[in-house]
């Protein structure tokens, strides 16, 4: 039985295990779908709902606690304008977690962790678009 065991420790120090959740909460709020682990996925669901609950609730305190556990300005407007809206009729399960078989490596369990409803084009946040094309003669300079 696992009475008063309130977490999963994942293996960590509690100082290393905060840092993961909160950049992988970081991470799941600027690309709104990520692939983690299954054990770190089952961990991080319940921290993002209640991101996204407290989002949703909007005072000054919410937002100053919001920041704090964040740690990232444009993360914590991302929850407040963008996607409070999108979960402003839904009362909880923001997030879903999908099954996504073995690691090539060692053969952890992997996972998606996404929200539901999710902005498709978000994963390209940091995708550089396509330059325009170059002249035939910038291409010989550029090759020699």
């Amino acid at each position: 039985m696992r009475h008063k065991f309130g977490y999963k420790k994942l293996n960590r120090t509690s100082e290393h295990r905060k840092a993961l959740i909160k950049n992988m909460l970081n991470s799941l709020i600027k690309y709104e779908q990520i692939t983690t682990t299954l054990p770190k996925a089952k961990v991080l669901k319940p921290q993002a709902d209640k991101i996204i609950t407290l989002g949703k609730k909007n005072n000054l305190q919410n937002t100053k606690i919001l920041v704090s556990k964040l740690q990232d300005i444009k993360s914590a407007n991302k929850v407040k304008k963008t996607l409070a809206k999108r979960y402003e009729s839904r009362k909880g399960g923001y997030t879903r977690i999908v099954k996504a078989g073995y690691r090539y490596g060692d053969k952890a369990p992997l996972a998606i962790i996404e929200f539901v409803d999710r902005d498709i084009e978000a994963k390209r946040v940091d995708r550089k678009k396509k330059e325009t094309k170059q002249n035939p003669e910038e291409k010989k300079v550029a090759s020699v």
